[in-house]
């Protein structure tokens, strides 16, 4: 599933306002509230953002209630080796790919043992863009106890951490989503 992804304003543009340090808290905090409530753990799978997620899980007090463990696995050997993405399947799609995202948070969740897990995956500039894969393409997933596996792909605008931070609330706001809150 393609979708554009970029957190927007009520006048449809972007502002960093959109994806602040309030804005990752108060997704942070909406994701906690529902884990909590079902007695849950979340693990995270990153590439792009480079431990952000878990980072900006763990700035919340209360965390190790939720939050179970976080894999950065940047390097297609980590990814091989930490998260059991198949090496054949790097070849063919690339690190930014929905198959990609997919297997690392299935193999997240396989490993870590959380009931649900999340995987970003993407390009965040300024450079490594290509025609079919520019700056600010992340593919994301995420991976529920019982099988369901949700994948897609978003185009996010603007610089690096403009692109990481994007990633980071769309991502836990996907975390709500594949939970039905």
């Amino acid at each position: 599933m393609n979708s554009r992804c970029r957190l927007a304003g009520a006048d449809g543009d972007s502002r960093v306002s959109d994806y602040d340090d309030a804005a990752i808290q108060a997704a942070v905090a909406r994701v906690a509230a529902v884990l909590q409530e079902r007695g849950w753990l979340l693990s995270t799978a990153e590439s792009c953002t480079g431990g952000w997620i878990a980072k900006s899980c763990t700035d919340l007090a209360g965390s190790s209630a939720w939050f179970d463990r976080g894999y950065v696995a940047y390097s297609y050997p980590a990814k091989e080796e930490e998260l059991g993405v198949i090496p054949a399947d790097l070849e063919a799609h690339g690190a930014v790919s929905e198959e990609i995202a997919g297997q690392m948070a299935l193999g997240a969740r396989q490993r870590s043992g959380s009931q649900v897990t999340l995987a970003a995956t993407g390009i965040a500039g300024p450079g490594g863009g290509m025609a079919n894969k520019p700056v600010g393409m992340v593919c994301l997933a995420w991976s529920v106890r019982g099988g369901l596996l949700t994948a897609t792909t978003c185009h996010f605008e603007g610089d690096r951490e403009a692109v990481r931070r994007q990633t980071v609330i769309r991502a836990l706001d996907g975390v709500l989503h594949v939970l039905g809150g």
